[in-house]
């Protein structure tokens, strides 16, 4: 199967992991009215309110989360590992899911040892940066610590991936195995992240393009005054000398706040967009070289050793498997 029939099949989980999202916040709606609704006279009952929804919708989305996420990237798995995918590939990915991972709690404790190791490799090599001082080095560092935080997310899904191929092996183990995968091949590890910021930038100047064009245009059709008003205000409210000078004349001048929160707005866009339909394209084509490079070559005990040494969480969990 090629990367687009993979991604045609499997998108349905995205769609259905949005239309829960929307139902999460139409049921937050819900208990935030009812909340006012008992209690006219105050903000006790919106409160109250507030905090049944936030419960209620973390509980909702995260177990659909879990289900919908988890099984498309079984899928995915399947797809790239095996050439195939089922007719049913929903039904057959929360199969996958509840096969492996008995619980929510066994999911999310596997997906937390993974984004530890990740998160604390990605430290050290963002203390590169830092280590240069001053403000050349603090801004190489959160460069890098930005890119880190991209690459980190991927790593989490394709080490899952891997976990749902390794079906003989605990799920920890598996963990272990698909962690140190991408750092043994450094060939799929460059092939990997060309994709992801490659096909990240046309996405942002496509379709963020795009929608900047549209917030642009709507903004620009709101009366004026509006932010005439907003910009005055922050003229006097914001330190000038805290803040960055081209960021304070942009948001101190009608004309620029218009364009930059016409950017903004069209960022946000494009970030949902981009997270629900773009990175599942991404992320197959990723999974797909990683994948292979494990099927090829499995790490072995020598990968395990320079992992650990980068990452604390995977020498603990390593000991705690063996």
């Amino acid at each position: 199967m090629t990367n687009r029939e993979i991604y045609q099949k499997t998108i349905g989980f995205s769609v259905r992991r949005i239309l829960w999202d929307l139902l999460s916040l139409l049921i937050m709606g819900a208990a935030i009215l009812a909340g006012a609704l008992i209690d006219k006279n105050g903000v006790a009952g919106v409160l109250i309110g507030f905090l049944i929804g936030v419960v209620v919708m973390v509980v909702v989305t995260r177990f659909m989360s879990y289900i919908y996420k988890a099984g498309q990237i079984a899928m995915m798995t399947r797809g790239v590992t095996e050439g195939s995918l089922p007719d049913h590939v929903v039904a057959e990915g929360k199969k996958a899911v509840k096969e492996r991972f008995a619980t929510v709690a066994v999911y999310y404790a596997a997906t937390r040892v993974i984004r530890r190791i990740f998160s604390q490799i990605g430290r050290g090599i963002t203390k590169i940066g830092n280590s240069l001082g001053g403000d050349a080095g603090e801004s190489i560092g959160s460069a890098i610590s930005a890119v880190i935080n991209v690459i980190v997310a991927y790593l989490c899904d394709c080490c899952l991936g891997w976990v749902f191929y390794r079906k003989d092996e605990k799920s920890v183990k598996a963990t272990l195995q698909g962690a140190a995968l991408f750092f043994r091949h450094g060939k799929t590890f460059i092939k990997n992240m060309g994709r992801v910021f490659g096909l990240g930038l046309i996405s942002l100047l496509l379709i963020g393009g795009a929608f900047f064009g549209v917030t642009l245009l709507i903004m620009r059709q709101l009366p004026q005054r509006i932010f005439v008003e907003i910009a005055t205000d922050l003229k006097t409210t914001l330190n000038v000398e805290k803040t960055a000078e081209w960021l304070y004349k942009a948001l101190t001048d009608p004309a620029s706040l218009v364009i930059l929160a016409s950017a903004v707005a069209a960022l946000l866009i494009w970030r949902f967009v981009h997270s629900s339909f773009v990175r599942p394209f991404v992320l197959v084509g990723v999974l797909r070289n990683y994948m292979k490079s494990g099927m090829e070559d499995a790490p072995k005990e020598d990968s395990y050793a320079a992992v650990a040494k980068l990452s604390p969480a995977f020498a603990k969990e390593m000991k705690n498997a063996a």
